[in-house]
């Protein structure tokens, strides 16, 4: 693989109880490295399992990513037929609305340009364009916002929906949880995760997947779908990516304010065995005990 997002290694003096915080120079290394690391994990998967499940994110974290993946020489380090995608989140809204988690996904890593395949409908998932990744179809695993909207239902029915899917899946299972072998989360300005916000009801819930209110600080003020926050606790691999100073904030509230998950729900993942990557930007107001890896 390329050596330009070679992640380097950890530093034996990290305190074992955080996650490893790994700070780049720039967005653009940070989304390499992170390609990097996620191609690793899949590629493992596959080689050991026959199979590895992915839970992305949208938002503007994984574009830079998603084109390192499509690109050489990641897209041939992955056997792609036998990675299965699926979402930590998603807004309530047709699968080609630019405000959609998979829309990204769609355009950039399955390379689908305008009229090939009917991705609004939600039906008929499309397979990937000449410059993506050839993931098949039906591997592709995306919320059923679009279905509920066309059947006139309900964040809570594709919640349970999603749920059903998951259910359905030869996924492992871990403490009651599905289990997948790499998260991708990012972070919300408010130290949300996923569509887990402060307070979130998802924190008292045993549903693996919920309905989600449209947030009222936080735009778009849309209503969701999210994952529970416990399948983070079991995933085989957590990936937080983060970049630009309109992140320092959170970041340095997450690593310097007492432990406190549902006013800082990010605080679920800042913990051994998970990975942040983030550039200087983001990490400006890391606190100094905080080692970087």
């Amino acid at each position: 693989m390329s050596d330009v997002a070679t992640v380097p290694p950890q530093d034996a003096a990290a305190d074992p109880r955080e996650p490893r915080v790994i700070v780049l120079p720039d967005a653009a290394r940070v989304s390499a490295a992170a390609a990097e690391s996620i191609a690793a994990a899949l590629a493992l998967a596959t080689q050991q399992r026959g199979r590895a499940d992915f839970a992305t994110t949208g938002g503007s974290t994984p574009i830079g990513i998603y084109r390192r993946l499509a690109a050489e020489p990641l897209r041939s380090h992955v056997a792609w037929r036998d990675v299965h995608v699926w979402w930590s989140d998603d807004r309530f809204v047709l699968r080609d609305d630019p405000l959609c988690n998979a829309e990204s996904f769609d355009r950039i890593l399955l390379g689908m340009e305008e009229g090939q395949g009917d991705v609004g409908a939600g039906r008929g998932d499309p397979g990937p364009g000449a410059g993506g990744v050839p993931i098949p179809a039906r591997n592709v695993h995306p919320v059923p916002c679009a279905d509920a909207i066309a059947e006139g239902r309900g964040p809570e029915w594709s919640a349970a929906r999603y749920a059903e899917q998951l259910a359905e899946a030869p996924l492992r299972r871990a403490d009651g949880w599905p289990v997948f072998d790499l998260v991708l989360l990012g972070i919300g300005p408010d130290g949300h995760v996923m569509s887990v916000f402060p307070d979130s009801p998802a924190f008292d819930s045993a549903a693996w997947a919920l309905g989600i209110d449209a947030p009222t600080h936080v735009a778009p003020h849309l209503p969701r779908v999210t994952l529970n926050p416990g399948v983070l606790d079991v995933a085989g691999q957590v990936l937080l990516v983060t970049f630009g100073q309109g992140k320092a904030d959170v970041v340095g509230r997450v690593f310097s304010e007492p432990r406190d998950e549902r006013r800082l729900p990010a605080q679920r993942v800042r913990r051994a065995g998970v990975t942040w990557i983030m550039d200087e930007a983001a990490a400006s107001r890391l606190p100094p005990e905080i080692t970087r890896g």
